[in-house]
Order: structure tokens, then C-alpha cells, then sequence
């Protein structure tokens, strides 16, 4: 007798099997195989989204009313940049207690309890070299979102006890400044570049954060915190000249003080190559950072150095770095490489990885290798290709929706850049071709001039003894300093 159970098998079998050769038939290409149009994404100029208000302020405003949503970014020209030097902290305690330290006419409390209410969100900072305020809530409640966020800006409370509160926390933080080889590796790698006597690298301490006084809070306040420092970005469900209308009262009534500089000096200091290892006990793995000075944003080579700086370490998998240090000898899971080029001094090149003490001088030498292989041999033009189509297909990713185009062109307004940048922008990356790639590579890549910083367990790092490079230290590249960890409440050694 026939087993029923056995045919049904039997035919289910062998159905699966035609349907998997009909598949093969069919099947896609493979991914490298694809062809893909030309991507042609394109953001609206600058021009489409600006206005003037009667007072002077610019704003770029959008409409979307996809979704019943409303944002407000303000950018206002206050940075720790202008902290005295006696009480470093100043402006970052400043951007932190607009928004944590009450109004003129509500505590803390209240404030906290009227933004819950809203279920908006109100956030103040004070950077390097700007500050930043953000809104964000439902655009039911814009007349009385927009109304609580001029009076954080405008009518802080700075409160007392918050404001100590807020010193309590940061001289705790600069206890623990050195728990995380992270924070020493940025630090002290921005020392090296920079020198010590730049603002960029002056930290609070012990004895600055006990300076500030909340009078101090209220006189940068006064002086830097007023429309005529400010630039707006709006984006939400609204009707664009009922809006204006909204922002010119906004800042009616609000007087524009003294203009802040534009411009923030640069570092008057030339790093010294060699080889730096700050100890940091208790640890198996080291952080290694190799680089040196490199540009102004708005050179002519520009674009080029993007997909040169692409091609060694910012290109992800695509990556000689990645593919090298990670993917080939798995000796870091992140490494990478940047050529920063900066908006108000000279920016950094700068490699890294972390990796377990005993290969980082392996990997260090890795990293030497394909810096000096970017200089010595062409680039070959499906690795441009590569590169350039890896940044070419992420641009649209930086513009997710408008909020981002008119907080980008916000941005550029405030330090310096040309607003035709973007629309131009794959364009020009598409014009680099191997032979521009060489040439920078020649002419902005100084392997003579690379300062190569190690934090970690130093005795392991220095006696190395990775199995590829066993009798490889660190002296192979250069002059060894070792530096002590610094006195986290005072960034001196």
C-alpha cells in the first residue's frame, strides 16, 4: 500500500525543485553587476528659503506640512572663545542655565513643568565657536512654544541654586577627566597640534568654574545673547507669512547690541614630529592617533583632498585603512582617517585606531605604509570611482528633510561659507580624477612631519611582539617621548 505521507513528500520535492531552477533562471545579478542612473539630487538654493526680518535678523524659513510638527534653530554668536581666561566655563554654563535656570517670571519648576506640559523640547548650548538654541514641538502650540523660547533667550532667570548645581556637576566632571582613554586621546592629540596657549584647548578647572558668579552668567548674557548676533532657521507646519509675522514679533522689542567677532585667531604653534605615549595604567588595548596640520576650508583643493582623504580612511569598507587594519588583519574594529579642513584656523589630518597593546605598533606601521603609498603610487581609477560614488549616493543622507537644508544654509551664513557650496557639490567631486588624488596626496601628506600619539598600558605598546612584527616598537618611527597623565583639575602636567 502507498504511503500517503511519503508521496506528499515526494511531490512537495519535487515542486521545490522546479520552482528552484525556474528561480536560477530568473535570478538577479550580482550586486557589483548593477547599473544604476546617475543620481542627480539636487538641494534649492539658499536664496528660496531667506529673509530678512525689519530688524536685520536672517532667517531661513520652509514650510512642510507633511506632519503637524514645528522646529526653530537659533545660532547666536557666543563661544567659549570670548571666556576670560581667569574663569574658563563661562559660556558653556551660560548655554546650559538659559534653559535649566528659569525665566524672569518663572522658577525652574515651573519652567520644567510648562515644557512638559507642551511636550516640546528646549535645548541651549554654548560652543567653541557658537551657540545653538532648538525648539521643537507640535505646531498646535506654536504661538505659545515660540512665546516661552523668547523668554529663556531673552529673559533668563539664571537661578541661584541651579546654577550652583550646575558647577557642582562640572567639578565633578573634571575629576573623572581622565577615566576615559577617549577623552585623553582628543585632548591631548588637540595639545600637539595646537599648543597649549590656544583657546581651543583651555578647560575649565577647579579654580575658573569657583570664579563664575551668576553676575558673570548675566553680563555675557547682555553681551552676547541679543538679535544682532542671531540667525534663524524655521521648519514645520505653518504658513510662511503668517510666520514672519510671528518672528518679527519674536524680536520686537529686543535691541541688538555690540556685534561679536566673526573670526576666532588662530594657533601660533608648530607641532613637533615624533612619537608621544601618554600612560594610562589598567588597560589592554592602546588608542593611536598619526597626523599633523592641514588646511582652511575653501582651498582650490578642496574636493580633491575629500576623495584622497576617502580613498585611506572615510570611505567606510571602501577604505585602504579599513580594509587593511581591519578587515585583513583584524587588528582594530574602528579605524578611520579625516583631513579636516577648518572654517577658522587650519584644520588636522589625522588616522586612528584602537587595538590590543601588543599590535599597535604593528598597526601604526600599517597606517605609515598606505599614507606613504597614497604619495608614491596612482590611485587606480575604479578605486576614485569607488570612492567618489560612496560620497556622491551619502550626500542626499545629509538632507533627510528640509529642517537640515535651512539649519545647513543657517550654518553657512554664520561662518563664512558660499551658499552655492552644495549645489555644486557632487559635481565638483566628480570632476577628481587619479592624477589629482597623487598630486595632493604629494603635495598635503608630510610623513616628515607626523606626530604619532599612544595612550595606554606604555610599557606593553613599547615592547610590542605582534606575531607579523615581533621585534617592531615604537622608536622605529621617530623619537619617543613618554608623558604623564595630566592633573585633570588643572590640564597641566
Amino acid at each position: 500500500m502507498r504511503n500517503p505521507l511519503r508521496f506528499t513528500l515526494v511531490v512537495v520535492a519535487a515542486v521545490t525543485t522546479v520552482a528552484v531552477v525556474r528561480a536560477d533562471k530568473n535570478i538577479a545579478p550580482h550586486p557589483n553587476d548593477l547599473k544604476y542612473p546617475t543620481l542627480d539630487y539636487k538641494i534649492p538654493p539658499a536664496a528660496q528659503f531667506n529673509e530678512k526680518l525689519s530688524n536685520g535678523v536672517s532667517v531661513y524659513i520652509t514650510e512642510d506640512r507633511m506632519l503637524p510638527v514645528f522646529d526653530m534653530r537659533i545660532m547666536f554668536r557666543a563661544a567659549s572663545a570670548f571666556d576670560p581666561p581667569e574663569k574658563v566655563g563661562l559660556a558653556s554654563l551660560t548655554g546650559e542655565e538659559l534653559r535649566d535656570g528659569g525665566t524672569k517670571d518663572l522658577t525652574p519648576e515651573e519652567l520644567d513643568e510648562k515644557v512638559e506640559f507642551l511636550a516640546t523640547r528646549i535645548t541651549t548650548n554654548i560652543g567653541e565657536t557658537s551657540g545653538m538654541a532648538g525648539l521643537s514641538l507640535l505646531s498646535k502650540d506654536i504661538d505659545e512654544g515660540i512665546g516661552l523660547f523668547r523668554e529663556i533667550l531673552k529673559n533668563p532667570r539664571f537661578d541661584e541654586t541651579r546654577f550652583r548645581l550646575a558647577k557642582d556637576r562640572r567639578l565633578q566632571d573634571v575629576k573623572r577627566r581622565n577615566d576615559s582613554t577617549t577623552n585623553i586621546e582628543r585632548s591631548e592629540f588637540s595639545f600637539l597640534m595646537d599648543g597649549e596657549d590656544h583657546f581651543s584647548n583651555h578647560y575649565s578647572t577647579t579654580v575658573s568654574l569657583n570664579a563664575i558668579t551668576r553676575d558673570d552668567l548675566i553680563a555675557f548674557h547682555k553681551k552676547y545673547i541679543h538679535p544682532g548676533n542671531m540667525i534663524v532657521a524655521v521648519y514645520g507646519d505653518f504658513n510662511r507669512k503668517e510666520m514672519i509675522k510671528k518672528l518679527e514679533k519674536f524680536f520686537a522689542d529686543w535691541p541688538a547690541g555690540e556685534p561679536a567677532p566673526k573670526t576666532f585667531p588662530k594657533p601660533d604653534f608648530t607641532p613637533k614630529p615624533g612619537v608621544y605615549m601618554v600612560e594610562k595604567e589598567g588597560i589592554n588595548q592602546g588608542r593611536i592617533s598619526i597626523g599633523h596640520k592641514s588646511v582652511m576650508r575653501g582651498s582650490p583643493d578642496e574636493f580633491p583632498l575629500i576623495v584622497m582623504n576617502g580613498v585611506l580612511g572615510s570611505s567606510g569598507f571602501h577604505s585602504r585603512l579599513v580594509a587593511r587594519v581591519r578587515s585583513d588583519e583584524g587588528l582594530a574594529y574602528n579605524t578611520g582617517s579625516a583631513f579636516g579642513q577648518g572654517e577658522y584656523w587650519p584644520g588636522d589630518f589625522r588616522a586612528w585606531f584602537q587595538s590590543k597593546s601588543n599590535s599597535c605598533a604593528y598597526a601604526t606601521k600599517i597606517v605609515l605604509e598606505e599614507v606613504k603609498r597614497l604619495r608614491d603610487e596612482k590611485v587606480e581609477a575604479k578605486d576614485i570611482e569607488d570612492t567618489v560614488n560612496y560620497f556622491v549616493e551619502s550626500f542626499p543622507q545629509r538632507f533627510p528633510s528640509r529642517l537640515e537644508v535651512v539649519t545647513t544654509y543657517m550654518d553657512d551664513e554664520y561662518s563664512g561659507r558660499d551658499s552655492a557650496y552644495w549645489l555644486t557639490y557632487m559635481d565638483n567631486l566628480r570632476k577628481v580624477k587619479a592624477d589629482d588624488v597623487q598630486r595632493v596626496a604629494q603635495k598635503y601628506l608630510h610623513p616628515d612631519q607626523l606626530v604619532i600619539l599612544a595612550v595606554g598600558d606604555v610599557d606593553a605598546m613599547e615592547k610590542g611582539g605582534h606575531d607579523k612584527g615581533p621585534d617592531l616598537h615604537f622608536s622605529t618611527f621617530g623619537p619617543v617621548t613618554k608623558l604623564p597623565l595630566r592633573n585633570p583639575e588643572t590640564m597641566k602636567r
